[in-house]
């Protein structure tokens, strides 16, 4: 790491001790910004990264509810307003009982610069709780979001903070989130939250874009090379929306997805994954990737196993942060993976990624591979800002676009800055100067 850009790196992780995740966000991008400020010293003169790290506001709430059972429980919520040099803060809200101020700086984070690459006029942002809605009921998960947006109302907008879902925050929590918006405000506002129902504000094509997005982004990545998806051999982490889209997107490419994962363990199926069954049980019944391989002849199950242990040519991470780690990363090379698209925000670790970009592996990071989601967000607001809404195949091409144009950006930024097929780089300077540019347009923000 540059020695200038070191320095402000230890001051920004003296400031905020024991936020492992936020630290390693924040020295992933610094490594990849020397070169910037060599051409461009004025902005270590404007402290463009001192300010860039530190979010504009951080809001920390209680939120009561009561259970099925009358017990009162009381969870904690997060928004944390990081950048808005570029647009409205723009990012999604987690509900997960690992959530806590680390994560959704890291996220917050990471969302300044994959919102910047998508060219759409959007800052970046990200909230939720540790709440779990896992087990809990309908009626829970309204009651919990309606006092969460009782606080949160007074902090969003359209034109000041829209958020969205993402792990545990689907339609379902996005329609209550909406309501109790609505009731309180006296609104009908449909740009504050993205991710609505079709019938209500939503967009087509927003809850397929960041698992299309990522396998989108990954095609590019192989058309450097001289290969496609097509006769890949493709692994995905998780079973969730994202991964779902993937494994069906990826299918549509001509790949075979041989196995996924939940936090129970992982299938392999051969056969190649039935998305029609892997829906039906991951979201109708809500249940666990077991009940797939029980209902499926063929079909292995691994419990509390790594799904990076199976063979693949590309390897979509999918699931959370930090999933593969650098014996995974080895392995996977070992047996011929070509190509890495990250699905999920942050899932390799560092160790990971080095062994990825010393063995050649092409290596799309999550804040350009899995931008789709926010981009597609972006256009739900143009949607909704203008009382329309758009076909599927219009909206899917949009977001084609928007992809190919992400992975473009990062390529043209990698290879003038003489580091050819370094996506990391691409995106962490790519990203950069965008905001860095608005930033000092503005002055001292």
């Amino acid at each position: 790491m540059d020695a200038r850009l070191e320095a402000i790196r230890n001051t920004v992780l003296a400031r905020n001790p024991g936020e492992a995740e936020f630290h390693q966000a924040v020295t992933e991008v610094f490594e990849s910004l020397g070169p910037v400020h060599d051409r461009h010293p004025e902005l270590l003169e404007a402290a463009i990264l001192e300010r860039l790290c530190e979010p504009e506001r951080q809001i920390i709430f209680r939120v009561p509810w009561t259970d099925d059972s009358g017990r009162v429980q009381i969870n904690r919520g997060f928004r944390v307003e990081f950048n808005s040099a570029l647009g409205p803060y723009k990012g999604g809200l987690r509900f997960h009982p690992s959530v806590y101020l680390g994560i959704v700086k890291f996220l917050g984070f990471e969302q300044i610069f994959k919102n910047a690459l998508t060219g759409m006029p959007i800052g970046g942002g990200k909230g939720g709780s540790d709440f779990d809605p896992r087990g809990r009921s309908n009626a829970e998960i309204m009651r919990f979001c309606q006092s969460f947006m009782t606080e949160l109302y007074r902090h969003i907008g359209e034109y000041t903070d829209v958020p969205a879902g993402d792990i545990g925050v689907g339609g379902r929590e996005i329609g209550y989130l909406f309501g109790q918006y609505k009731r309180i405000t006296n609104r009908y506002e449909s740009g504050v939250l993205t991710g609505k129902g079709i019938s209500w504000g939503g967009s087509l094509v927003r809850p397929e874009a960041t698992g299309y997005g990522t396998v989108i982004f990954t095609q590019e990545m192989l058309k450097t090379r001289g290969k496609s998806f097509d006769g890949q051999r493709v692994v995905v982490s998780g079973s969730g929306n994202v991964a779902i889209n993937a494994i069906a997107k990826a299918q549509s490419f001509g790949a075979s997805v041989v196995a996924c994962s939940d936090s129970s363990g992982y299938i392999v199926d051969e056969a190649g994954i039935d998305v029609g069954l892997l829906r039906e049980v991951k979201e109708v019944e809500r249940g666990r990737l077991k009940d797939y391989s029980l209902r499926r002849p063929g079909v292995s199950y691994v419990e509390a196993g790594s799904v990076w242990d199976v063979d693949a040519t590309v390897a979509l991470p999918c699931a959370t942060q930090n999933e593969l780690d650098g014996d995974a990363a080895a392995r996977l090379v070992r047996n011929g993976l070509v190509a890495v698209g990250e699905g999920a925000n942050m899932p390799s670790t560092r160790e990971a990624v080095a062994v990825f970009q010393d063995s050649g592996v092409l290596f799309g990071p999550g804040k350009a591979a899995n931008a789709g989601g926010v981009a597609t967000s972006a256009l739900e607001m143009q949607q909704n800002a203008s009382r329309d809404s758009w076909t599927f195949e219009h909206t899917e091409q949009r977001l084609t676009e928007i992809m190919v144009g992400i992975h473009d950006r990062c390529a043209s930024t990698a290879d003038e800055y003489g580091e050819p097929g370094n996506y990391v780089l691409g995106a962490n300077i790519g990203g950069f100067v965008k905001v860095a540019d608005a930033m000092l347009a503005q002055g001292l923000i």
